[in-house]
């Protein structure tokens, strides 16, 4: 029988991350490891996210509710999903353990895991990424910016909120005008309008270039997103406002695309319904995370194949990364 166990990993940050509704210095996730008497091991990670009530805490509460619920007795994939679905943990504890199943599983049948779920091989010369820029001070941008060398990325992730975006954007683009940007508002601005008087303003910045701009109203602005459709001159993509599910047919009338992150799709099987859902609706393709090791990484690199965008820099922003799994090299990623 199986035997799984969980670890917090306390990950001290390179940087302040800050994103529109909170500011982190270090963050905890969780490492799920399932083994048994012979054969290889499996590892997944847990990173939560306090935009789905997810904290280190409740995570670790519901793992052992599941293991007192019968997760050493489960035998098969199928299993765990009926377990999993019976009593609907967290997203990101969900993709633990499915990935830490998934990983043993490949590995046990000689297989790389992009192979074992039936996706095409991640590309040989390694996936591009964007890379982050959290908010700061424009007068800190160009240390910032020269001290990562973040020229060497393409395109670029930009966070924003209302009150700063236009002073933050013109710092960045006088730096490196020209340079392919996805401008990031984590929901910060409150409704249609208030994003056309700020969006017509951030339009006439020189040398700004947007790549596509990301979930910049509150997932229940559904109606706002529709009246918005077409009209920013930019492709606008869903992250908030697809989660573990969604009605595509709605979604494909608000955005141009989605960004499909593993930790919140709750696992790779899920994750792949809604790469699939997504393209099946005409909608593009984005491959996110959240800040993770390179255990988060290397999972979703294995489905970075279905991905036209990936935005998968999460283990760059951790101070002494812990496993060295993913090496980034010119902007894109490589599997050690």
């Amino acid at each position: 029988m199986p035997t799984w166990t969980l670890t917090p990993l306390l990950l001290p940050l390179r940087y302040t991350w800050k994103i529109s509704r909170n500011a982190s210095t270090t963050k905890t996730n969780l490492l799920v490891e399932v083994a048994d008497e012979s054969g290889p091991s499996g590892r997944g990670e847990a990173a939560p996210n306090v935009r789905y009530d997810e904290t280190p805490e409740l995570l670790q509460q519901q793992f052992r509710a599941l293991q007192e619920a019968g997760l050493g007795r489960c035998t098969t994939l199928e299993g765990l999903a009926e377990l999993l679905d019976a009593h609907a943990p967290a997203h990101a504890l969900r993709f633990a353990l499915e990935s830490a199943w998934v990983h043993r599983e490949a590995a046990r049948a000689g297989q790389a895991v992009w192979q074992w779920l039936g996706v095409p091989a991640p590309p040989r010369a390694g996936v591009p990424t964007a890379m982050t820029v959290p908010i700061m001070e424009p007068g800190a941008v160009a240390e910032f910016v020269q001290a990562h060398q973040l020229s060497r990325f393409s395109p670029l992730k930009i966070k924003v909120n209302r009150d700063a975006a236009l002073d933050l954007l013109a710092e960045v683009t006088r730096l490196l005008p020209g340079h392919p940007l996805i401008i990031d508002g984590n929901e910060a601005w409150p409704d249609a309008d208030s994003l056309r008087r700020d969006w017509e303003q951030l339009r006439q910045l020189p040398g700004l270039r947007v790549r596509l701009l990301e979930q910049p109203l509150p997932a229940a602005c559904a109606t706002d997103y529709r009246a918005l459709k077409g009209q920013l001159g930019c492709p606008v993509f869903a992250d908030e406002s697809v989660t573990d599910a969604a009605d595509f047919q709605d979604i494909a009338r608000q955005f141009d695309g989605v960004n499909m992150k593993l930790m919140k799709a709750g696992g790779y099987l899920n994750g792949l319904r809604i790469l699939r859902h997504t393209r099946a609706h005409g909608l593009q393709t984005m491959l996110g995370c959240m800040v993770e090791t390179s255990l988060g990484i290397w999972s979703a690199l294995q489905v970075s194949a279905l991905a036209d965008v990936c935005d998968l820099d999460g283990f760059l922003v951790v101070q002494n990364e812990p496993f060295g799994l993913v090496q980034e090299e010119e902007g894109r990623l490589v599997m050690e």
